[in-house]
């Protein structure tokens, strides 16, 4: 039974820099995609980034982080990342990485359909980014 454990987050003055991490507990080669997602207090929960697994390594990135954040696949130690750069305000939120293992977000990556929390099969509980 696989888990997935987000850490990195923190405060930080806009203009700043994280690097969030999501660790799996077990084995990940069978995920087609990974994203990150995140939810402000009062706002629904939005997708800003995911990547496809094994080779393509094609990603997807909303317009409000586009230029800004870059995901990346897992590593050899079944933890991925979200480097995010340039902050703003705004960008504060409860940030969540999650998989995909039934290939649904594949048309997400190849530019059909919206980033939406069902492409996704499990969660990790989430990290806090405070921007100021």
């Amino acid at each position: 039974h696989v888990q997935l454990v987000e850490s990195g987050g923190g405060s930080v003055q806009a203009g700043g820099s994280l690097r969030l991490s999501c660790a799996a507990s077990g084995y990940t080669g069978s995920t087609y995609c990974l994203g990150w997602f995140r939810q402000a207090p009062g706002k629904e929960r939005e997708g800003v980034a995911a990547i496809a697994s094994g080779g393509s390594r094609s990603t997807y990135y909303s317009d409000s982080v586009k230029g800004r954040f870059t995901v990346s696949q897992w590593n050899a130690n079944h933890t991925a990342h979200l480097e995010m750069n340039s902050l703003e305000t705004e960008d504060t939120a409860m940030y969540y990485c999650a998989a995909d293992w039934s290939n649904r977000c594949m048309s997400l990556i190849q530019g059909r359909g919206s980033m939406t929390a069902s492409l996704f099969d499990l969660w990790g509980q989430g990290t806090q980014v405070t921007v100021s």
